[in-house]
């Protein structure tokens, strides 16, 4: 009797396995934003190193063509006491033994292979293959059978995830009594055998009151089995995650839950430091847990607000400065455009923006950290400021999942399906300031990441905003506009920088390339000069790209251009060969408009400028004193005596 029991379950085992690693449970849509998806690899004994092994997921859509879109290295991890091995979010619970991002399983009709090969045989978009295959899953979320790639892999079936956001469910694989498997839609089960069977494990909880504190403040953590523990268990926590380390906390972080109990605690200190280090983001997670106890979750984390922010000299857009931030436009960067019109005015601007052999592009990921600091709030050096909300938002809550309530993200002010360019995969590479693309006037593709165009916006405001044009996007309700000047401008450089760009009047659909209103964009320039604010991010943007918007640093430049001044010869404001008059000085300074000037031996003429280089008024200098009767606010003035010129910033009180 006890030799035909054994040979049973030598039979059901033959059934069961016939790989060493198996698919066992996958949640591709759970919810349906996606944030709790995973997948749940069973090995053939517990223990075992799946070194050597790859996942790697196909697109089964018409346009994905059976082609895999990501592959995830299985080296270095292990399957635990019951042989599951699950990848996830950090929102899976029990914690998962691999983190994968949120949203990057496709719901399908798609497919996952347990491949036995190297990385490098799965680049981004290779068919579907059997070779070297261990396991695979055809799936999909009540879809059409995706047959190409049932054929490609080898299998018969599509599984369905039939989950709902109200009753999420995963599919599972199961195998009765005789061996035979099927799968099924039903509840999740990470890190627990689909039919309750195995080794009970024991998952401990970390629990937190608040998740964003300041520097110098104490709070609790609470650790909670689910059930009591037998013997007095011991284990480390670990908080330090990128710049925050021990330096910044003070507390135990060698844990007890005593024998009988299921819950422990333990406070920590955040130092109140004077570095201005930023915000940062302590994670609360488990070192040394030995199953059966297990993870319940991990990676909390808690936000640490630096009181130690610097506020710049300048203001934000809604309370704007004037002169205080200098270009830093190398001298004679605009000297080439003097005496020119039209057209050729338009080409050599281009020429000197799209210089092949200076102009600088950087990767889309690499203006994210652009943003941070051409955008960074002058109010507040741990935010940027958002372009449509005109608010600061931290720089850490910066978009990195589908959830975008609350981020901020990467706006185009000339919208990628408006102007022809896109992502390529080299751009999801953030590889710093020193790392560039050479680019010319026809590489439009880098107008997806030219930062000049980028800012930083709010994740559902830029949703809201999408690819309409200015004039049919006007920003929120209830906020000034002071942004509209800005946008302006980034979209004016566009057109000049890459050829294929136009702006246009009214707002032409099906045409890309062409962007509207022409006269909506106009009327902005003009009542939204650029400040100290715009200034900056020109410098900024400079220092990685290696050219300037230069309707920033010559807005006149516009009119001359597209606006009233077409057709006429363009003379850079302010530029003149001779620019000093020696031993020529002009006071007070601050003044209360009225100026005096010593050291001229003759008559002389005086022109006044704001500060985006538009001619307020000339007078006449016959004495050494004048009155220039303007308003309070910061002004250029240009005294000119026998052809030689003297050039000075003054302030009006």
């Amino acid at each position: 009797m006890k030799k035909i029991t054994f040979l049973a379950l030598m039979l059901i085992s033959g059934f069961s396995w016939s790989q060493v690693l198996l698919i066992n449970e996958l949640d591709p849509d759970s919810p349906s934003i996606d944030t709790h998806e995973f997948i749940e690899l069973k090995s053939e004994t517990p223990n075992f190193s799946t070194d050597g092994y790859i996942l790697v997921f196909f697109n089964g859509s018409s346009s994905g063509g059976d082609r895999s879109y990501f592959t995830y290295d299985l080296n270095g991890l292990t399957t635990d006491i019951n042989g599951l091995l699950v990848i996830g979010s950090s929102n899976i619970t029990p914690f998962p033994q691999a983190l994968m991002s949120e949203n990057v399983i496709q719901n399908g009709a798609d497919a996952v292979g347990i491949y036995q090969a190297p990385l490098s045989d799965f680049p981004e978009e290779t068919i579907a293959t059997q070779v070297n295959l261990i396991d695979a899953m055809v799936y999909g979320t009540n879809d059409s059978d995706a047959t190409g790639l049932l054929n490609k892999l080898g299998e018969t079936t599509q599984h369905n995830d039939s989950g709902t956001n109200a009753n999420p469910k995963s599919i599972q694989r199961f195998v009765d009594d005789l061996g035979n498997v099927t799968f099924q839609s039903v509840t999740p089960t990470p890190r627990r055998e689909n039919d309750g069977s195995g080794i009970d494990v024991n998952a401990i909880a970390i629990s937190v009151e608040e998740t964003q504190l300041d520097e110098g403040a104490v709070f609790e953590i609470t650790f909670t089995a689910d059930t009591n523990v037998s013997s007095d268990l011991n284990f480390n926590i670990s908080l330090s995650n990128d710049g925050f380390n021990t330096a910044d906390y003070t507390g135990n972080t060698a844990i007890t839950i005593l024998s009988g109990e299921n819950t422990a605690t333990t406070n920590i200190s955040i130092v109140d430091d004077a570095a201005d280090e930023g915000d940062e983001v302590l994670k609360i997670r488990f070192l040394d847990l030995v199953e059966p106890i297990i993870a319940n979750n991990g990676d909390i984390e808690i936000r640490v607000v630096d009181n130690d922010f610097t506020v710049a000299p300048w203001g934000t857009p809604l309370e704007p400065t004037y002169g205080v931030v200098e270009s830093t436009q190398p001298e004679g960067y605009y000297d080439s455009l003097d005496g020119l019109s039209a057209s050729e005015l338009r080409q050599a601007l281009q020429d000197i923006i799209a210089d092949p052999s200076v102009v600088r592009a950087q990767t889309y990921t690499d203006v994210i950290d652009i943003l941070k600091e051409a955008d960074q709030n002058p109010l507040n050096s741990n935010e940027v400021w958002l372009v449509y909300l005109e608010q600061g938002r931290a720089k850490l809550d910066y978009q990195t999942s589908s959830l975008s309530t609350g981020k901020w993200n990467r706006e185009h002010t000339f919208p990628r399906s408006r102007g022809g360019f896109d992502s390529i995969e080299d751009d999801e590479i953030a590889d710093g300031i020193d790392i560039y693309w050479t680019t010319t006037a026809d590489s439009l593709r880098h107008g997806n990441s030219d930062a000049h165009a980028l800012r930083a916006a709010d994740g559902p405001e830029n949703s809201t905003r999408n690819n309409q044009f200015y004039g049919e996007y006007n920003g929120p309700t209830g906020t000034a506009g002071k942004f509209k000047g800005d946008v302006a401008r980034s979209v004016f450089y566009m057109a000049v920088r890459y050829n294929g760009l136009e702006i246009v009047n009214g707002f032409p659909e099906g045409s890309v390339g062409d962007f509207g209103d022409l006269a909506t964009l106009l009327d902005w320039h003009r009542n939204d000069p650029p400040d100290d604010f715009e200034m900056n991010r020109n410098n900024v943007v400079y220092n990685w790209q290696f050219n300037r918007n230069p309707f920033i640093d010559q807005p006149d430049l516009i009119e001359y251009i597209w606006g009233t001044n077409v057709g006429e010869a363009w003379e850079q404001a302010l530029s003149v060969e001779d620019n000093e008059l020696l031993g020529v000085s002009v006071y007070p300074n601050p003044s209360s408009g009225k100026i005096y000037v010593s050291g001229l031996d003759a008559a002389a003429q005086i022109e006044l400028y704001a500060l985006d280089g538009r001619l307020l008024k000339t007078l006449e200098l016959k004495s050494d004193n004048v009155d220039l009767k303007v308003a309070s606010g910061v002004y250029v003035l240009k005294l000119t005596s026998e052809n030689r010129s003297f050039i000075q910033k003054i302030i009006i009180d």
